[in-house]
């Protein structure tokens, strides 16, 4: 019986609860995975970016509860050194840091403009101006990092990082938004990771739909 648990909402539509999973998959933590049902208003607040914080996903460890996707990651790293989350230079892992927490509280537009949907399919959707310079911001950090690391992951082998922008893989291929070569062979090795499509195909299993994300693009 795992002796961790991770509390979390909609697969198909929630981005926060995508990377905390990661983050539990990629450090190698034995856990099950406990889904909210979406008539929870808190849930629902949260997928609808309404709510003033995210409660969602909650990893239980041992009678402790963190419910922050940083927080998530930094406790997995202290119980589980040896993950590989986080890079052993300190140099590497100061700036895997800081990518991460960029992304945990950047990129408000692109978040508005592109939600996460995974069932859905939008080719030829216009991204505007705002939402573009997020995008743009977003393919810097990437070449930059796999350029340092020589990839194939932004830190070399899998990290936060990864776990933190795999999200944004997901709306880059449901919007078809454009991209540089090397941005898009990274977004299709975060997709074809087993971890995403274990993920995805349990987010096209899910019934329930949130009205005002299944928008008319």
């Amino acid at each position: 019986m795992a002796k961790a648990s991770l509390t979390i909402s909609s697969r198909n539509y929630s981005s926060w609860c995508l990377r905390g999973w990661l983050l539990c998959k990629f450090a190698g933590l034995e856990f099950e995975a406990v889904k909210v049902p979406l008539d929870n208003a808190e849930a629902r607040a949260e997928l609808l970016l309404l709510a003033p914080s995210f409660l969602t996903p909650c990893l239980t460890y041992e009678g402790v509860e963190v419910w922050d996707t940083l927080a998530i990651a930094e406790f997995l790293n202290e119980i589980l050194p040896d993950s590989g989350l986080m890079p052993k230079d300190p140099g590497a892992r100061s700036r895997c840091r800081s990518i991460s927490g960029e992304m945990h509280s950047g990129f408000a537009n692109l978040r508005a403009a592109l939600p996460m949907n995974l069932k859905a399919s939008h080719p030829g959707f216009k991204v505007w101006a705002g939402a573009q310079s997020d995008v743009d911001r977003i393919c810097l950090i990437w070449r930059e990092a796999l350029a340092e690391s020589g990839g194939p992951f932004l830190f070399g082998e899998r990290s936060m990082a990864d776990a933190m922008y795999a999200p944004v893989c997901t709306r880059f291929a449901t919007y078809e938004v454009k991209l540089d070569p090397v941005c898009a062979a990274y977004r299709d090795r975060i997709l074809a990771l087993p971890e995403m499509a274990e993920w995805t195909a349990a987010a096209r299993l899910e019934p329930d739909e949130v009205e005002e994300l299944e928008v008319e693009f």
